[in-house]
Order: structure tokens, then C-alpha cells, then sequence
């Protein structure tokens, strides 16, 4: 913090630099009585520049000082956010200076206009390149930035006033994400020899609806490293983006056999999202792997249905077929063998959920605990407003796809949401944006989902 304090005081004599390496050669040439002579003048005064250049250039590319070991991104960003306050502080000390040299001392020394001039503009060309910078590092690189912000950043950057309030914005939702990545720092240094999510089981980790388990994007964000940084033995179960149930239930029954034969495990611990629950459920009671499963977790899964596809199967039938055709070769071509849309979705509904809830009951050997998160308004994700809307007059408290009524499943164990209006959607449960949330910590949320699994013997 030391070093950060000495950038703003630094920022804050950089105008007072500037205006005294433009302006000593003007007074020195009007002091024809202490004349120095013209190859020491120049001499000093590119020495001057010189420094002064390497310190300018040295402010605007360095990442901040930081004790709290948050990073390179984080660093970057912090100092990103160091630029745009000494800019601005740097505008108020030029202030002083206009004051000082422009006003009372010009006529003592009798500066030219043009000289004047030239001084001015190259200043506040300076400090205005400085908040640029930092505008485009805090735009480059803070997660708590998000594209409607971001935007927001780009129409009104050429707004004056405007613009500074925004930018001051951004800036406190800087210090607010640094403040969240040094407390992470903290913990994992607590934890560092604790294994607190070594269970006693591997954790198989089981997507959603639309998505695979790809190697370089990972569905589940950065969950699953910081849970390995705890401990925990991850696998995941490579089923179909939009395989119906079944289908993806055999992948997982395949899946859990070969991590029991890898590991030497007698049984896993399931952490499923969304529609992964019910694939798990399947594999659990009607492939009769029970006995291989210690635990299911279930998060945002529709138990019983979602309200917004029993509005979606009452579109036209050709219409759907059509819909449903164009998902089916696409993800054909990112990897799934047998894609069906129409069927999967379907799956679905109230009626189908309840249907399938008849003939998957819970197995008694399996421990079965749920969780849910509700969005607070339908503004709160743009993608997600209209289902959430059709959800919330009939069920209530959603994620913009599953009521908290239809995630419920054995023991359930809270909603997650924030003391923010926006609320934690159905993408935020798997650190879809990457994005932090005042209030809301994703990542921590299942180490402490895995630690009270691993606390229950599991």
C-alpha cells in the first residue's frame, strides 16, 4: 500500500514536472542576468525529460503494488484504477499550477502566449492520458465488469460529467472485486494444508442441458480448481448436451464404473446441476447403481418440472420439430452422439417430472440433499426475464428456468441468493460469467457444499 500511496503523490507532482521542464527553459532565457549557458541548459533539461518520460510510461504500464499475492490480472486491474485518481488528482494539482504560473507569474516573466499555450495543452494531454489508461485496464480486466457495463462505459465515455461518474462507478466496483480476491488469498493461505474437501469419495460433477464437458471452457467455471486446491478428487461425466434422460443416465452408469475402477473407491459423490440431477437419478434407481453412489447433490435441478416448457410444448408442432432439427445437427457437430431436443426438453414438463418422479423413488442407501437460487426481479438477467416471469406467477421465488418448489429434492438445504437486487440466476450456480457478485460467492458456496459432504463421512 506504500508504494500505491507514493504513485499518487508522484501522479499528483506530475503536472508541477511537466510545467517546470516546459517552462525553466522560457524563464531561463528571460533572465538574461543568470543566463546559463545553452549546452548545460539543454543538457538538464533532457535529462529532465528523459526521467520524467520513463516514470510516465513506467505509470501507465506497471500493475499495482499489492502485499496480498491477488495476481497479475488483479494487480493490473487495481492499478488500472490507481491511474484514473492520480488523473484526476493530477487535473486539480495543474489546476493549482494554471493558478500560480498562468496567472501570477506569467507577467513577471513574460511568457509568450504560444509558450503558455503549448504548456497547457501538453499537461492536460498528459493527466487525460493517464484516466484513459486506467479506463481501458478496469475495462480490460475486472470480472465485475459485466457487457451491459461495459457498454455503458462506451456510450458515455465521450459524455462529459457523465462519463467521470461512471468511471468513478467502475472504479468502486474495482476496489469491491479487489477487496473480494485478497480475502480468497487469505483463506486459501488458512487452508492451505487443510484439505477441507478431501472426501472420502471422488466427486463426480454432472452438467446441464446445452453443454458438454469441454477441455478448455469448463462448465463449471472456476469451481472445480479451487476445489482440487482443497482436496477434493474431481471427475466429471462427459453426458449429451441433449441427450434425453436415459440416454445420458447409461453415460453416467458407464462413467462411475470406470472412476470406481481408476480410483479403487467402492462409491462417488454426485454434485449435479440442473437437468444432471435427473440424469443421475436415473443411473441411481433404474441402472441399479445405488450401491456405487454415496451422495447426490442436486443443485437448480427441476424435480418437477419447469413451468416455462409447459408454455414452450404448446408452440406449433412442425415449429418445434423444425427448432428442434437445427439444435440436433448443431451439437451433433461439438460431439454428441445421439441428440434429441424434442425429446429432452419435453422431458421437462410438470407432467413428464411427475411421471418420472414415480418411477425413480430415492434409493435408501443414497444420501439425496438439494439447493436452489432465486432470482429477485426479471430484470436481474436479461437472457432469463420472460421464463421468469411465466415462473414466478405460479411458483414463485426461480433462477429464470427452476422454482425453488421444483429443486427441492431429499434434504433441502437453502436458496442462494445475495443482499443485491439482482439476485443469483440459474447460470450463476455453475460460474457461467465468471463473474463475482457482492454477496454471493460461488466458488466458496460449493467448498462448503463439499466440506459438510466430506463432514458427513462422505
Amino acid at each position: 500500500m506504500k508504494k500505491n500511496i507514493k504513485r499518487f503523490i508522484l501522479a499528483v507532482l506530475l503536472p508541477c514536472m511537466l510545467n517546470f521542464i516546459l517552462l525553466s527553459d522560457a524563464v531561463n532565457q528571460k533572465m538574461s542576468a543568470s543566463q546559463i549557458p545553452s549546452v548545460v541548459r539543454i543538457g538538464l533539461l533532457s535529462i529532465l525529460g528523459g526521467c520524467f518520460l520513463l516514470f510516465y510510461l513506467g505509470l501507465l504500464v506497471m500493475p499495482a503494488f499489492d502485499r496480498g499475492k491477488t495476481g497479475f490480472r488483479v494487480r493490473m486491474m487495481l492499478g488500472g484504477r490507481s491511474l484514473v485518481y492520480e488523473g484526476l488528482y493530477a487535473v486539480a494539482a495543474q489546476a493549482a499550477v494554471f493558478v500560480f504560473f498562468y496567472i501570477q507569474k506569467a507577467g513577471a516573466y513574460d511568457f509568450t502566449l504560444g509558450i503558455l499555450i503549448a504548456n497547457g495543452i501538453l499537461a492536460v494531454a498528459g493527466e487525460l492520458l493517464l484516466i484513459f489508461a486506467g479506463a481501458v485496464r478496469i475495462f480490460f480486466t475486472s470480472r465485475r465488469l459485466s457487457i451491459a457495463r461495459r457498454v455503458v462505459m462506451l456510450l458515455t465515455m465521450w459524455i462529459p460529467v457523465v462519463n467521470l461518474f461512471v468511471l468513478l462507478y467502475a472504479c468502486r466496483l474495482v476496489y469491491e472485486e479487489y477487496d473480494f480476491e485478497r480475502e480468497k488469498v487469505r483463506l486459501r493461505e488458512l487452508r492451505v494444508d487443510s484439505e477441507l474437501c478431501k472426501t472420502r469419495y471422488p466427486l463426480l460433477m454432472v452438467h446441464g442441458v446445452g453443454f458438454r464437458d469441454l477441455r478448455y471452457f469448463n462448465y463449471w467455471g472456476r469451481i472445480p480448481a479451487e476445489l482440487m486446491r482443497n482436496g477434493a478428487v474431481i471427475y466429471y461425466g462427459n453426458q449429451e448436451a441433449f441427450g434425453t434422460i436415459a440416454y445420458n443416465g447409461e453415460d453416467i452408469r458407464k462413467r462411475i464404473y470406470e472412476i470406481i475402477e481408476e480410483t479403487g473407491a467402492e462409491k462417488v459423490n454426485i454434485i449435479a446441476h440442473s437437468k444432471g440431477g435427473l440424469d443421475a437419478r436415473y443411473a441411481i434407481t433404474i441402472l441399479k447403481m445405488a450401491p456405487y453412489v454415496a451422495s447426490l447433490t442436486t443443485i437448480s435441478t427441476p424435480h418437477r418440472g419447469c413451468r416455462f416448457v409447459d408454455y414452450a410444448c404448446r408452440l406449433p408442432e412442425g415449429l418445434y420439430r423444425f427448432v428442434a432439427g437445427c439444435f440436433d445437427r448443431t451439437f451433433g457437430k461439438f460431439g454428441d452422439r445421439n441428440p434429441d431436443f424434442y425429446t429432452a426438453t419435453h422431458q421437462f414438463s410438470t407432467k413428464a417430472s411427475a411421471e418420472f418422479n414415480k418411477q425413480t423413488p430415492d434409493a435408501p442407501e443414497v444420501y439425496y440433499q438439494s439447493y436452489a437460487s432465486k432470482m429477485k426481479y426479471p430484470w436481474s438477467h436479461l437472457l432469463l426475464c420472460v421464463p421468469w416471469c411465466m415462473i414466478h406467477p405460479l411458483e414463485g421465488d426461480n433462477d429464470g428456468l427452476v422454482s425453488t418448489y421444483s429443486a427441492k429434492w431429499g434434504e433441502f438445504r437453502g436458496v442462494f441468493s445475495n443482499k443485491r437486487m439482482r439476485g443469483i440466476s440459474h447460470g450463476d450456480m455453475i460460474d457461467l460469467k465468471r463473474q463475482d457478485y457482492k454477496g454471493f460467492d460461488v466458488v466458496e458456496a460449493y467448498v462448503q457444499i463439499v466440506a459438510e459432504l466430506r463432514e458427513k463421512g462422505f
